[in-house]
């Protein structure tokens, strides 16, 4: 039962019929109606149910459809797998098919592209530099470990700062840990002369390292020397790794004495229900890309093809979320997916770190950076509240992204 990818295109304008948040018909949106069904159904093993509901599904759904038609494809392809035990080989051919298109070029373009019209990634990245750039104040060798996923697109603007510093222009290391498969050789080696290039523009010294893989995640292979000011910065990046990772790489960090850590993540809980709850977590997968795919409709023309290509990047990440078990062959490079609440992460980082709050010229400048964008954006700073720090990117007042900073 395959549902097929490439014979709609013809439709990819047809846009007009209805989108995610129009009036919906008398009950509601039908596609979470049918797909919370079908999840019931997976979890109670009824094979007759699952495979009436995965017909009507795939007669509905359609990747070039609105945004229920959409949803309802992309869940459809992880529901399926799961049905017939599929996920995993389902994850690796999906990782393969975005690899082998997955040049320098687009990958860059489908970020720059994004960036511009949608504050998603760069929420992230003006906090974490202003955060960055006030814990290494006045130090003369930075060294700053990246591990994230938008292919150092946050570090220009962060060079131009160094560049504009009135006392002596400080050396930059910045050392690159590729975590997936798909980042590691030519597009990490283009990025990287790219860097070089534009940071003797600037007249920063710079050097340009890249590791990939977690096994190097220790101070000799990262090349930490003892007279540099480190910082580590995750945008994105702690969500790739296993959750039984996660303790071991956020002390690890500890280990390194860092002046700061800056994390940012998309808030979602993927984690709790995985296993005891499938329907459970199936609406949490469902209400984040419902928000995700919604935000994606606002910011892009509707025959956009990075709207397309982001929201297949959406596709891998939900069979691996829920069609994938624990227990399935996982190899080095694959990414977890499974996202964390920011309060999830608090949990986790305040057993190492202690939370620095941003101060108010970041908080102005994450501001400043969202009044660029159409309205529906806005940027919470959570109050008195001692469980959650960090500040959040919200979209029609719902959180969708947070950010935080920490140190030892």
């Amino acid at each position: 039962m395959h549902h097929n990818h490439h014979h709609h295109t013809s439709t990819s304008h047809d846009n007009s019929s209805g989108s995610c948040h129009n009036e919906p018909s008398k009950d509601g949106k039908w596609s979470s109606k049918l797909l919370r069904d079908c999840a019931i159904a997976i979890s109670e093993r009824d094979s007759t149910k699952i495979h009436q509901l995965l017909w009507m599904l795939n007669e509905l759904a359609s990747p070039y459809g609105d945004c229920d038609q959409k949803l309802a494809s992309y869940f459809l392809q992880a529901f399926f797998s799961k049905a017939t035990g599929s996920g995993y080989r389902c994850y690796k051919t999906l990782s393969s098919v975005a690899e082998k298109n997955h040049s320098f070029d687009s990958a860059r373009k489908l970020i720059l592209k994004f960036q511009e019209v949608s504050p998603w990634t760069t929420f992230g990245h003006v906090a974490s530099n202003g955060a960055i750039l006030e814990a290494l104040e006045g130090e003369t060798k930075l060294h700053i470990i990246d591990i994230s996923n938008t292919l150092c697109t946050q570090w220009p603007t962060l060079l131009e700062a160094l560049a504009t510093r009135s006392d002596e222009t400080p050396h930059l290391k910045l050392t690159v840990v590729a975590i997936t498969a798909s980042l590691v050789g030519s597009v990490m080696k283009e990025v990287g002369q790219r860097m070089e290039k534009f940071a003797r523009l600037m007249g920063v010294p710079f050097e340009f390292n890249m590791i990939s893989g977690l096994n190097h995640l220790t101070k000799e292979g990262l090349g930490v020397q003892e007279d540099e000011a480190i910082a580590v910065n995750c945008v994105g990046g702690l969500r790739r790794l296993e959750v039984e990772e996660r303790e071991g790489v956020i002390s690890m960090f500890k280990s390194l004495s860092p002046k700061v850590v800056t994390i940012v993540e998309e808030e979602a809980d993927f984690c709790t229900s995985k296993d005891e709850d499938f329907v459970k977590c199936f609406e949490e997968c469902l209400r984040f890309y419902t928000l995700y795919f919604e935000m994606l409709e606002e910011s892009f023309p509707p025959t956009s093809n990075e709207r397309l290509m982001l929201e297949r990047e959406c596709s891998r990440s939900m069979v691996r979320v829920l069609a994938c078990n624990n227990s399935d062959e996982l190899e080095d490079g694959d990414c977890c997916e499974r996202r964390e609440r920011g309060g999830q992460w608090c949990e986790r980082l305040k057993k190492e770190f202690s939370s620095v709050g941003f101060s108010d010229d970041v908080v102005d400048d994450v501001k400043a950076l969202l009044k660029r964008y159409r309205s529906g954006w806005s940027l919470v700073v959570p109050q008195g509240n001692d469980h959650v720090l960090g500040i959040y990117l919200t979209w029609k007042d719902e959180p969708v992204v947070w950010a935080s900073a920490w140190k030892p």
